[in-house]
């Protein structure tokens, strides 16, 4: 059983990623690509929080932000008590072993020309002065973990399939036994009927590891099934974070709503009921997002103070944490109203 009352293992403040844009001649910075633009949230120790967006609203970016894979342009990354985003070389270094990272696309992460063997034991060639035959216990012992077989331990990225190349990901990432792994859509890249494997496998690994997951996809269904929090974002900021459980069946911020609106029902009946929110316009820029809520350009619930005021990320009910003036006292008496309504009719939708 979890400690409700322990203290997070990974905090983020304010994280923000801009990326320098250069033009002319002189290559003069001319502005910033604002794929992350004050972004925060907290793990609980074995839990995992799911990140979720369309793609571009900067999901990847936090992930390699938070383990200075990129170098944050402002924020604080609390892991395991240190602030990440301020170590120096060195200390980051040591830091390594508790945080680390399961890429997106198996075959580009995994280099052709080294082994099995050679790719899981890369991080203890670099972080432990084990000798050969201890390094290679541990291999075996990662990839009964993982359920590849040990005969394949001198074969190369190639001679695997999909699934089993992100099995070797997998084992990669637990070599130096971290507290904390962000998920990079791992099961992007991968077939159908071999996600749901690599997602149970992720679930066995925490119980058994006690792992922290950080698990960003735009999966929303396998997103649901992992995640007891998930955190929704667009265009560089999150819209909405709330308890698994509690987004899926009422989603509060009107992108939320609109983008739980897409996922596929099973239930016939059900999905003949559904109101599938189809949203016009398209993203802004993040080198020039709006003047006031990123979203307010496509909101069909917009309000002349959602052109003008950013909204902040504020608890509107236990637990749940919502960018939106509807939710806000700014907002005036109508749109508190109709938050009141949302609220009301939010078990029938």
């Amino acid at each position: 059983m979890l400690d409700a009352g322990a203290p997070p293992l990974v905090q983020v403040e304010d994280l923000k990623m801009h990326f320098p844009i250069y033009t002319g001649i002189f290559r003069k910075h001319t502005g910033d690509v604002k794929a992350v633009d004050g972004v925060s949230f907290d793990i609980t120790a074995g839990q995992t929080l799911g990140l979720v967006g369309e793609s571009g609203c900067g999901k990847s970016t936090v992930g390699r932000a938070m383990l200075r894979l990129y170098e944050p342009t402002a924020g604080r990354v609390i892991i395991d008590g240190d602030d990440v985003a301020k170590l120096a070389p060195e200390a980051l270094r040591r830091k390594r072993p508790t945080m680390q990272m399961v890429f997106q696309d198996p075959q580009a992460s995994l280099n052709p020309r080294m082994t099995l063997a050679d790719i899981v034991s890369e991080p203890l060639d670099e972080h432990t002065d084990w000798t050969r035959d201890r390094k290679l216990e541990r291999v075996y012992e990662l990839m009964d973990q993982v359920g590849l077989n040990r005969r394949f331990v001198n074969r190369f990225p190639h001679e695997f399939s999909g699934g089993q190349r992100q099995r070797i990901g997998i084992a990669r990432a637990l070599a130096l036994k971290p507290r904390f792994i962000v998920c990079d859509e791992p099961i992007a890249a991968l077939d159908v009927s071999i996600q749901a494997q690599v997602v149970n496998l992720l679930e066995d690994l925490q119980e058994k590891l006690g792992l922290t997951y950080l698990f960003i996809s735009h999966d929303l269904s396998m997103v649901r099934h992992l995640a007891q929090r998930v955190a929704v974002m667009y265009l560089g900021r999150i819209a909405e974070l709330s308890p698994s459980r509690d987004l899926y069946a009422r989603p509060l911020h009107p992108y939320a709503e609109a983008l739980l609106s897409a996922v596929n029902e099973p239930d016939p009946e059900l999905a003949a009921r559904r109101n599938r929110i189809i949203l016009k316009g398209d993203v802004p820029s993040p080198a020039n997002p709006p003047k006031g809520c990123n979203f307010c350009t496509r909101c069909p619930k917009v309000m002349d103070i959602c052109r003008n005021v950013k909204p902040s990320l504020a608890e509107v009910e236990p637990g749940r944490l919502v960018a939106c003036h509807l939710y806000t006292p700014a907002a005036g008496s109508t749109g508190g109203s109709e938050a009141n309504e949302r609220n009301q009719q939010g078990e029938t939708r």
